[in-house]
């Protein structure tokens, strides 16, 4: 039983931050024998400031393309060494994960290395203006998929890493939500308790990118789950597994609360918003939320 977070307060995260309230419930799925690896991203650099850390097991900060490569290294040395039981986990954001950093995370999982990589998936490059991602939401408005006249935000759905590496072979695949607290921590415990590569993809909200008030960010995080938004659900060695089964409310509900949304709620908006009403329903019958 971990009595003290593993994440110490202090550190520099906004109110409201959904990355630190992620980091707080991976680490204590993970437990005190563990080595994070985290890339560059607003994790990494309010957590880190030298000369100071709130990590309270030992961090590595990797390049923003290798952290998956960086902690197979890790594990591999760990192994040589005779040490089969710390495990080792990469912890971060959407920017490294969907896109900068895929080729290492291929890499790492086609060989095989008994790694856990967890994603706080925020949904856009926030720590260095709010740039679009490939897991930013079709629709939502950017710093480099702005809306305005002539388009409505983020032209592109959302990349799927959790096929991508349920695809490679990995087995156990999970998504889960910073609203879900328990949920969190029993899918990283079983994660890291899980022989080979594993992935975790945590759904963590940005008050400042997604503009809305820090207070609500546990609340914006349960809507995005019950409107199929953000569907939890776990692929155990390639087969969908326990599904988080939803009353389905509308995305209207989800979008209006977030400024990066707004420009759906006009005239021209209208078949925007039941373009991603679509989406929701698409999730709902791929992996029977209801």
């Amino acid at each position: 039983m971990i009595t003290e977070s593993l994440l110490a307060p202090g550190h520099r995260g906004c109110a409201g931050c959904g990355a630190a309230i992620a980091a707080k419930f991976i680490l204590e799925g993970a437990g005190n024998d563990s080595i994070v690896c985290g890339p560059t991203g607003c994790l990494e650099v309010f957590t880190t400031p030298y000369p100071e850390t709130a990590w309270r097991v030992p961090y590595i900060h990797s390049l923003f393309e290798n952290p998956a490569a960086v902690a197979s290294g890790i594990e591999t040395a760990l192994r040589a060494r005779g040490n089969d039981t710390t495990k080792v986990l990469v912890i971060a954001g959407d920017g490294s994960t969907f896109d900068i950093g895929i080729r290492s995370i291929s890499g790492a999982f086609e060989r095989g290395h008994d790694i856990t990589y967890v994603c706080y998936d925020n949904e856009a490059y926030m720590n260095t203006g709010i740039q679009r991602s490939a897991a930013t939401p079709f629709d939502a408005s950017t710093t480099t998929s702005p809306a305005g006249n002539v388009s409505h935000g983020n032209p592109h759905p959302k990349k799927d890493m959790p096929a991508i590496l349920a695809a490679h072979g990995s087995p156990y695949v999970a998504t889960t939500s910073i609203a879900y607290p328990k949920d969190v921590i029993r899918k990283i415990k079983t994660a890291t308790e899980t022989r080979g590569p594993t992935y975790v993809q945590v759904h963590a909200s940005c008050c400042t990118g997604w503009y809305f008030d820090s207070s609500m960010s546990v609340e914006v995080m349960r809507l995005a789950v019950q409107t199929a938004l953000h569907p939890i659900f776990e692929f155990v060695d390639g087969e969908l597994g326990k599904v988080h089964k939803i009353k389905q409310k509308p995305v209207e509900e989800y979008l209006r609360v977030q400024k990066r949304f707004k420009h759906l709620f006009t005239e021209s908006g209208k078949e925007e918003i039941i373009k991603i009403q679509e989406i929701a329903d698409h999730n709902v019958k791929r992996y029977g939320l209801v």
